[in-house]
């Protein structure tokens, strides 16, 4: 079978090189792909992005199947266009992809439905917004409304930094957000700050059913210690030590399941990745950050590491709506941690085309999976914000993380940055 994964990061990477293992996929073609996925035998670069054109070569290619990586193809309905040529996809529709694509529109959705989440309103006018802030007090949580590519949260530790995050996402200052799938003109959804530990929880449903991946936990402050601006990720291990039986089974009762119940009830069934970010508090309750329509980056890295069934047949089942009968899915014991390394700049202007060098070659522990690169002549070079996710598997989180570093320490690039403590929360448990 051809396999075809939209999307050029790391988690594209991930997820072609897992679907390349199976016995049953001849070829994955990535489109757009990188660097990376350039280089692997297996995969083939596609320079497609126009939907309507990955649909003709799905076509033509006879495709057995497409997954769709990231979330701004998925809010632009790639999966109705598919669907309506008949072409086997994976992944939410536009209608359910809002859950990602509008914040108030997913707040609603939890607070209609009884899901758990953090008290909120939702603001067009600065104005309002700046009164709620100060009735309100800090800290607290700005959110812009649409996609934003990972830069459209704001935790607000002071009264003037919330002003500020509203100012910059209505547009009111001298910047202004770049946010998709606005509807009705910018919006910002402030919510109280929780407390707490975050994971990621990620399932695969098919409308009907669903089937838990691996837990993650990831790092989204750019420095050391959880300092710095907020970024997409700059790391990633599974599983989450935080995430332990007891929070596993409520976290599927309380928001999984009603979830797919209550998109259902709307008239809206659930099929794809779901990834519910949620804050574990001391007695073991979770609450919903947000929802994603589509695998965590880089949370898929390391879970992918360690998954060990095939992912073709999880995914074929579920694109068919026949998720009920997938095997169990099957896990290295092992844990996995991942290290983003990060261009210079990131994450406010990422600089573009300096030389990679020294990567490691893949091992059975240890694979780089590329995200912001591309050939240029003979060159490996960045061309992008995060650049590397370097990821290794280890009999516990301290030797995982100590294998990642290790496999880290010869790749080479001006102005890179990459944290040193990923892993540190499960490693002081």
């Amino acid at each position: 079978m051809k396999v075809l994964v939209v999307g050029g990061g790391g988690r594209e990477h991930a997820l072609a090189w897992k679907l390349a293992a199976s016995p049953k996929v001849q070829l994955v073609f990535v489109a757009p792909g990188n660097g990376g996925t350039a280089a692997d035998a297996r995969l083939k670069n596609l320079p497609i992005t126009d939907i309507d054109a990955l649909a003709d070569f799905a076509q033509t290619e006879k495709i057995g199947l497409t997954v769709v990586g990231p979330e701004a193809p998925l809010a632009a309905g790639i999966v109705d266009r598919f669907r309506a040529r008949k072409l086997r996809v994976f992944g939410p529709t536009k209608a359910a992809a809002r859950l990602e694509s509008s914040k108030a529109f997913s707040k609603a959705f939890m607070q209609r439905h009884g899901i758990p989440t953090a008290a909120y309103e939702a603001f067009t006018e600065a104005a309002a917004a700046h009164a709620h802030v100060d009735r309100v007090g800090a800290p607290i949580v700005v959110k812009a409304d649409g996609l934003a590519a990972g830069k459209g949260v704001v935790v607000a530790t002071t009264l003037a930094e919330a002003h500020a995050a509203i100012d910059w996402m209505l547009g009111s200052g001298g910047t202004k957000l770049d946010v998709a799938n606005n509807e009705g003109g910018a919006r910002v959804v402030i919510e109280e700050f929780l407390t707490g530990e975050e994971a990621s929880f990620i399932v695969v449903a098919d409308g009907r059913t669903v089937v838990p991946l691996a837990t993650s936990q990831d790092h989204k402050r750019l420095n050391d210690a959880d300092l710095g601006p907020n970024t997409g990720g700059m790391g990633a291990y599974s599983p989450a030590p935080v995430v332990t039986p007891n929070v596993h089974a409520k976290v599927m009762h309380e928001v999984i399941l009603p979830t797919l119940a209550g998109m259902a009830a709307d008239g809206i069934p659930y099929t794809g990745f779901l990834y519910a970010g949620l804050m574990i508090d001391a007695a073991g309750n979770p609450k919903t950050l947000e929802f994603n329509c589509r695998m965590g980056d880089p949370e898929t890295q390391p879970i992918m590491m360690r998954l060990k069934s095939d992912l073709l047949d999880v995914l074929l089942h579920a694109a068919d709506g026949t998720l009920d009968q997938a095997a169990e899915l099957q896990w290295d014991r092992r844990v996995a941690l991942g290290v983003v390394m990060a261009a210079h700049g990131y994450p406010d202007k990422p600089r573009k085309a300096d030389v990679i060098s020294g990567l490691p070659k893949p091992a059975e522990d240890a694979v780089v999976f590329h995200a912001g690169t591309s050939r240029l002549s003979h060159d490996l070079v960045t061309s992008g914000g995060r650049v590397l996710c370097v990821t290794a598997l280890g009999e516990s989180v301290k030797v995982a993380q100590q294998r990642a570093y290790e496999a880290l320490a010869p790749i080479r690039f001006d102005g890179m940055q990459f944290r040193r403590d990923i892993g540190h929360r499960a490693i002081r448990r």
